[in-house]
């Protein structure tokens, strides 16, 4: 039988089990599980790590749509993956725990995220970002097939602004809410030191405007409206933060030339640029 997992010796459960030996995987046994809305406030509020969120996120049981479709799709599988596991937990933060840019997007994929157990990982998007952040000098390599590939990036951050691969890639109002504590508990632990925020697509940067009006900051009236390189500066109590739009890499994007390469390279060039200063 086909190992499920190029760097993995041995089966693991759907979902995995926390510290089973899953590459990568920040929570063990004593990881607190969020069960509600009230206590995902209550547990990212108290976090005092980068580390500490990622394992909290990656136990999360506070939306019952999301855990039942992730857990779902993480049994059923997609059938070219139908001999490898699937993580089917929320997808953490990957990369920096001091970045000076933080890319935000929408949600993991069902068969990608939820698959792999690491934001954009495991599917074409994620080719693409990653790509992307290695032309640009910001990831050690372009390869993103599974959480045990080597991926290491560089002063920067990606993190989705709802951690469950939701039906349909639309997470509801409510699950939105319920999600947001854990990004303020991420932009607590590292804002002061991210300097350009990426907005992958409109949901994003509705995503990292909401962030730092709860974080403190203001955005200016009106609100500045998403676009495909668009920057905006945004005021926060560690000074200012430039928001960067960009299309989300989807397929809808990639395959029809919306988002090209050169265009997504010019993107964390800018971010490069602005970053330095």
């Amino acid at each position: 039988m086909k190992l499920p997992h190029p760097r993995i010796g041995g089966l693991f459960d759907s979902p995995v089990r926390p510290g089973s030996g899953w590459p990568g995987d920040p929570a063990s046994r004593r990881t607190a599980v969020a069960e509600t809305p009230a206590e995902v406030t209550t547990l990212a509020a108290a976090a005092r790590s980068i580390e500490q969120v990622d394992a909290e996120v990656s136990m999360c049981r506070a939306c019952p749509r999301l855990v039942q479709w992730r857990e779902e799709v993480a049994v059923v599988k997609r059938k070219s993956y139908c001999d490898q596991p699937y993580w089917g937990r929320p997808a953490p933060g990957f990369g920096s725990a001091s970045p000076r840019v933080l890319v935000v997007g929408l949600a993991p994929a069902a068969h990608g995220a939820n698959r792999t157990g690491r934001v954009f990982t495991g599917d074409r998007s994620g080719d693409f970002l990653f790509g992307s952040l290695h032309r640009s000098g910001l990831a050690n390599q372009q390869t993103c097939t599974d959480s045990a590939d080597g991926l290491a990036l560089n002063d920067v951050r990606v993190a989705a602004a709802v951690r469950c691969a939701p039906p349909g890639n639309a997470p509801t109002p409510a699950e939105r809410s319920t999600c947001a504590p854990w990004l303020d508990a991420e932009w607590r632990l590292i804002g002061a030191e991210v300097r350009v925020m990426v907005a992958l697509g409109g949901f994003a940067w509705q995503a990292a405007l909401a962030l730092i009006r709860r974080a403190g900051g203001s955005v200016g009236t009106p609100a500045p409206k998403f676009g495909h390189g668009t920057v905006a500066t945004l005021t926060t109590p560690n000074g200012p933060v430039q928001l960067l739009g960009c299309y989300h890499p989807s397929q809808q994007n990639t395959f029809t030339g919306r988002l090209t390469p050169a265009m997504m390279d010019d993107i964390f060039a800018t971010a490069l640029a602005i970053s330095a200063r």
